[in-house]
């Protein structure tokens, strides 16, 4: 058994009010400077949409992630065999288009305008040629766009649906939207580390963050194709590809990173995971209806004594294992099963975990009364607005029944807090809702703490960093490539 620790994260959609403040905040820190106009390390998506960039899960022409070749793993977009004839293009590379070419204004004319019948105008001009643009897209360029043919349409996990279904879903009467914010996922099997030809990305020991050492980079672009989620990004300015380091240097001196310190709606939760990492290929190579289980598999124990003492002797120290004790990831991941990966089946395992939102299902109007058209102790979740087989799609690999738990069990617990502090719903009716969701009062008591009154401090668990003992973060990173990320080999020595 092979433990090591992973910083973890867990996004809560039901409490995502879609401000941007936290893709606001990563750009005035990290991507301000020129060749990063383009950059959004953090962005905040409107789903069902195609996203940034255009339709990024679409893996038939972007191949992004891992794919299962007999009984080994294989990277979709290159491979030894591969990346010589693709060494000088990269024909699965997102193009300008599929960003945005970013622009600014010709403020000059706006300010310094002659005196004129007419109000001047501030014309659009290309951050990248300086030319004047006519704009096409942006960033954030379908936010709100629930039902329009152009982006809501296209969105790539639609294709789980029946026609029906689809025709329904953009029916004025059930249109709806929710907000899906992505960051770079820091993932247990990173398809960008394994496709770099100059080894320049890496997983930090101590806590598997994704790097890119800036010295080694020489521009392959490789790691931009494989990434299945798009978050690596390449500067055309310094000719280096760049990504989110989850404000590591924010991180080391115990501070949430900027996205989660500044979100408004306070849907963001950091904690400390362990895994054996033993067991990643074995894992990876599991069905895609098998892998939301196989990742939890992964996922170890931080009270159990055998756990404990192997962590410490593969150098994970006790600070860490006491923060892994006390993660908000750990129990919304493992304990209470809330928390579903992205797009799993791209096998990278990602360690950005969401809770799925629980949206409204179709009710009507019964004169002064709603009536909602489903019967039962639970809401008939194929009546909700967006189809479970959507959802499924983008959390669980298209398994409708781990949806369905998730969705139960949330359904259940607001349930028991509107019998609690409404009181139109009998406690009785409430407890049965959770015994049928899996879930006991206690539990139920600890997820709305959690969701709703947390404190910082219970929201951001964050170990000390313990730098001084990081010694494998001065090897060569192509030379010790394999070792990545495989947690602490050396012990640090006194002197030379």
């Amino acid at each position: 058994m092979n433990i090591r620790s992973q910083i973890s994260m867990v996004f809560h959609l039901d409490k995502c009010i879609g401000c941007h403040t936290c893709s606001i905040a990563c750009k005035n820190i990290w991507t301000d400077r020129k060749g990063t106009e383009y950059m959004w390390w953090n962005n905040v998506e409107t789903k069902p949409g195609t996203g940034f960039p255009t339709k990024w899960e679409d893996q038939e022409k972007y191949r992004g992630g891992w794919e299962k070749d007999g009984n080994k793993l294989r990277l979709k977009s290159t491979g030894k065999a591969r990346i010589v004839a693709n060494i000088f293009h990269n024909p699965s590379l997102p193009t300008m288009d599929d960003y945005y070419e970013p622009w600014t204004y010709d403020y000059q004319n706006l300010f310094n305008a002659p005196q004129g019948d007419d109000q001047p105008t501030a014309l659009p001009k290309s951050m990248v040629t300086g030319k004047y643009i006519d704009i096409e897209a942006g960033p954030n360029w379908d936010d709100d766009l629930g039902g329009s043919p152009l982006y809501a349409q296209n969105d790539p996990n639609l294709s789980a649906l029946t026609e029906e279904q689809k025709q329904q879903l953009f029916a004025i009467e059930r249109l709806v939207l929710f907000y899906f914010p992505r960051i770079c996922n820091h993932c247990l099997n990173p398809a960008c580390v394994a496709s770099c030809p100059s080894g320049a990305l890496y997983k930090r020991g101590e806590d598997g963050i994704v790097l890119i050492d800036q010295n080694r980079c020489r521009g392959w672009r490789s790691c931009v194709a494989a990434c299945p989620y798009k978050k690596t990004y390449y500067n055309w300015t310094t000719g280096k590809s760049e990504k989110c380091i989850l404000c590591f240097p924010r991180i080391e001196t115990g501070q949430a990173p900027a996205c989660f310190h500044s979100c408004v709606g306070r849907i963001r939760y950091l904690g400390v995971l362990l895994y054996d990492a033993d067991k990643i290929e074995t894992m990876a190579g599991k069905t895609d209806r098998e892998l939301v289980d196989a990742q939890r598999d992964m996922i170890l124990d931080p009270f159990d004594p055998e756990i404990i003492r192997l962590a410490a002797e593969n150098g994970v120290h006790e600070h860490t294992i006491q923060a892994a004790q006390e993660s908000p990831v750990y129990k919304f991941v493992k304990v209470w099963k809330l928390a579903l990966p992205p797009h799993i089946e791209y096998r990278t395992f990602p360690m950005l975990f969401y809770v799925p939102p629980m949206l409204p299902v179709i009710s009507s109007m019964d004169g002064e009364a709603r009536k909602n058209m489903a019967d039962g102790i639970f809401p008939d979740f194929d009546q909700a607005r967006v189809p479970i087989e959507f959802l499924s799609s983008l959390f669980s690999a298209g398994d409708s029944e781990k949806m369905r738990y998730v969705l139960k069990k949330e359904m259940a617990v607001r349930t028991w807090r509107r019998a609690k502090t409404v009181g139109d719903i009998s406690l009785e009716k409430a407890a049965g809702m959770l015994k049928s969701a899996d879930c006991t009062v206690e539990e139920a008591e600890k997820i709305y703490h959690l969701t709703s009154i947390a404190t910082l401090e219970d929201r951001f668990v964050i170990p000390p960093a313990h730098r001084e003992e990081a010694i494998e973060m001065l090897n060569d990173p192509l030379e010790y490539k394999q070792h990545a990320g495989f947690g602490f080999r050396e012990k640090p020595v006194r002197g030379l």
